[in-house]
């Protein structure tokens, strides 16, 4: 998502992704998890208290601006090492990898990383995390600046910050709730800052690369990283409520039984796991390829201004999809984010078909909507449907889970490339974008899940049943 800080999981961001009827996503020994029913209503709490505590406040503004300005630093990164490694004579393929290198540790390590959340403090790990990044980017900056670029150490600093963005990233899922009441308005806040940096990262990166260097963005990140580790320091938490927090209980708990019970949370829910199995293709044939086939075709036929125009455009367009998703409450979150996710195929169909910079940006625009409104609906659903004690282990699954494919995505962008043509590849790309979503909305457990705070109070056990009275639903 995809990201990937923001890998919004698709990204983000991504990126940057969930099961509608009672009982649907439940496993066949449904009876060993008699309790996981009950626990899931602790997901819908923050919604419920919306009145209590607004999304606006001076912790959250802290997390706001350290999630925008991250983000700004990341849109700038594929600017930079798209026409850094160009400039020192290497390839698509080059490029490709030095992605993949920093997705494949990310991916492969952030399982690992939401255990570790879930018994130390997340505040401190998402610190420890920047500064990491901050030391690894700095080095890159000397690199780039003194000439001597090597493929094997840009790709190894990207593994750094893969390992770095693991350990982050779990964190993520869970702050926000405990930052605002008002779970689906605070994602749009935050996309909408994401996408506003998205807006300005590229082209701001395009106009360093131009007049100074690639070492000059590298630079600019690592500075990124020192401003979000700083919003963070200055953070503040609220305490969980009694009995949710994810640290009581595990600390005698060995780590292999932490891993498997947030497997098993994750299995337990049909719409979650349906939901990254389709995302598996999508990382592997559609954002994978995209992102460094976009990048090394518009930098050699347009140079890196124009990319930066394009992912300007990128970033206009997910500003839209965030005030959208501001607005707009679907009853079917995920159903909604599906039909948004068809508006994606405009940015690889026009890049494939080489319809011109304004053309390209236009889709890029259009695009970017879709898949900003598509990652406030999947963020917002995992965040309020599954209990707090072990969201941030199933935040990591999804994670894993969405963006396991994408290096490889990444790394057979150039050999297809260089046998199909880049522009094939993107078409391609861009045909099997309308598969995804197509089979998100055949999936029962995906389009008929109701948001959370939409659902009937659940009875308490022992109350009497009677006119007005519920089951209580399990996610």
């Amino acid at each position: 998502m995809t990201g990937t800080s923001s890998q919004s999981s698709p990204g983000e961001a991504a990126a940057a992704r969930h099961d509608g009827v009672a009982g649907a996503g439940a496993p066949p020994a449904a009876g060993r998890r008699a309790g996981a029913g009950a626990r899931a209503g602790a997901g819908t709490g923050p919604e419920d208290g919306a009145r209590e505590r607004p999304v606006w406040s001076r912790d959250f503004a802290l997390f706001f601006v350290a999630r925008a300005v991250a983000r700004l630093g990341d849109t700038m990164l594929p600017v930079a090492l798209a026409a850094g490694l160009l400039q020192h004579g290497y390839g698509a393929g080059a490029v490709g990898l030095a992605m993949a290198s920093t997705a494949a540790a990310f991916a492969g390590l952030v399982v690992f990383g939401g255990v570790i959340a879930d018994r130390f403090s997340t505040r401190k790990l998402m610190i420890g995390a920047d500064l990491v990044r901050l030391v690894t980017q700095s080095l890159a900056a000397v690199l780039f600046y003194s000439g001597h670029v090597v493929l094997w150490e840009i790709c190894a600093i990207g593994l750094a910050n893969g390992v770095a963005g693991a350990v982050f990233q779990p964190g993520v899922a869970s702050t926000v709730p405990r930052l605002a009441a008002d779970i689906q308005g605070a994602n749009g806040a935050i996309r909408i800052a994401e996408s506003a940096a998205q807006l300005a990262g590229p082209a701001v990166a395009g106009l360093l690369v131009g007049f100074a260097s690639p070492g000059g963005v590298f630079a600019a990140h690592a500075a990124t990283y020192a401003v979000s580790a700083l919003c963070l320091l200055l953070l503040r938490l609220p305490p969980l409520p009694a009995g949710s927090d994810p640290a009581a209980g595990h600390g005698s708990g060995t780590f292999k039984a932490d891993l498997v019970e947030g497997w098993r949370e994750f299995r337990a829910r049909t719409w979650l796991w349906g939901v990254i199995a389709v995302w598996c293709l999508y990382m592997i044939a559609v954002w994978g390829p995209t992102v460094p086939l976009v990048a090394t075709e518009v930098v050699q036929q347009h140079g890196p201004r124009s990319y930066g125009l394009i992912n300007s455009a990128l970033g206009a367009g997910t500003v839209v999809g965030g005030f959208l998703a501001l607005r707009l409450r679907p009853r079917r979150m995920l159903r909604a984010g599906a039909v948004a996710l068809f508006a994606f195929v405009w940015f690889p169909a026009a890049v494939g078909a080489g319809l011109g910079v304004p053309l390209m940006a236009a889709g890029a625009a259009v695009a970017g909507a879709g898949m900003s409104f598509w990652g406030v609906m999947w963020a917002t659903s995992v965040q309020t449907q599954v209990p707090p004690d072990v969201l941030n282990r199933i935040h990591a699954y999804d994670v894993a889970g969405s963006l396991a494919m994408m290096p490889v995505g990444q790394a057979l962008a150039g050999p297809a490339a260089s046998a199909l043509g880049a522009g094939h590849v993107l078409l391609v790309s861009a045909a099997i974008s309308l598969v995804v979503p197509t089979a998100l909305l055949a999936v029962p457990a995906i389009r008929d899940l109701i948001r959370a705070d939409a659902r009937p109070p659940a009875r308490l056990p022992g109350a009497a049943s009677g006119p007005g009275r519920t089951r209580p639903e399990r996610p």
